[in-house]
């Protein structure tokens, strides 16, 4: 009795899987948009964005080239040797308000990840906090935490514990 149940209940399962064949469907048509004009909006391609600036940000001899603020182990306080740096950085959110920057928080492998994935959030905030103080707008400024996913070193002492607490500024384009 119960292998004839086992397998009437098998047939009605494969019966309900079976494919039915219907009337062929179409995907929905796709309207041109390329050519529309809309008044008072002016097309932007990207050749005609201004980059002058922006070679700032790769000349090595600039301060906008450097990119990491470090930090002292188990802190988020902005040491005083990186303030001329986060406020060059600021200064050139200002002056270019449709520039986005990405602050990623990090932390060595030291402390559990949860811990580590905090402290590298902490860390962020720090950064987009004093950058907002200095006057970059808060859409400019987006922070987020790698905890100890993304070490510069991967070493485990005390070298390369210093070279990951850190946060590293990311410009729109490099993220």
């Amino acid at each position: 009795m119960k292998k004839q149940v086992m397998l009437l209940l098998g047939v009605i399962l494969l019966a309900g899987c079976a494919t039915q064949t219907g009337p062929a469907q179409t995907g929905a048509p796709v309207e041109d948009r390329s050519a529309v004009d809309t008044p008072g909006v002016t097309r932007v391609t990207p050749d005609q964005i201004d980059t002058t600036g922006l070679a700032a940000l790769k000349d090595p001899k600039s301060i906008l080239s450097r990119r990491s603020v470090y930090f002292d182990y188990d802190s988020f306080v902005i040491k005083d040797e990186f303030k001329p740096l986060v406020e060059a950085h600021a200064k050139f959110l200002v002056a270019n308000p449709k520039i986005k920057m990405l602050i990623q928080g990090n932390a060595d492998d030291r402390g559990s990840r949860e811990y580590n994935v905090a402290l590298g959030q902490k860390r962020a905030e720090a950064l987009r906090k004093m950058l907002s103080l200095l006057g970059a707008r808060e859409d400019q400024l987006e922070a987020v935490s790698l905890g100890e996913e993304k070490p510069k070193n991967p070493g485990h002492d005390e070298a390369a514990w210093t070279e990951n607490r850190r946060d590293d500024m990311l410009y729109a384009g490099e993220f």
